[in-house]
């Protein structure tokens, strides 16, 4: 993994392609933060390069729920709860 800045995507491309090109990652900062990765592929494997980072984005928010649900409390529900609420849901009788 490999760290460049905004600033330097314009002064050497030729350096990024042949970095993406090893299969190492390029992290985009500005102003010393991180705001992009970009990624090597080629025409045979981009759809599924794609794909995989679709899939580790899922995982991630699926995460950032999971751990949200303990710091509210929510993860210890039980099914009766549940089930309570989906019936509210189901009747219209939110309140």
């Amino acid at each position: 993994m490999k760290f460049m800045s905004t600033s330097d995507l314009g002064i050497s491309p030729e350096n990024i392609w042949q970095t993406t090109k090893q299969k190492q990652d390029i992290i985009i900062t500005a102003d010393g933060r991180p705001i992009a990765i970009l990624t090597g592929v080629n025409e045979n494997t981009f759809e599924d390069e794609l794909d995989a980072i679709k899939r580790a984005r899922a995982l991630r928010a699926l995460d950032m729920l999971h751990e949200e649900s303990v710091r509210k409390g929510t993860n210890i529900i039980s099914d009766e709860d549940i089930l309570a609420e989906i019936d509210t849901v189901r009747k219209g009788n939110l309140s």
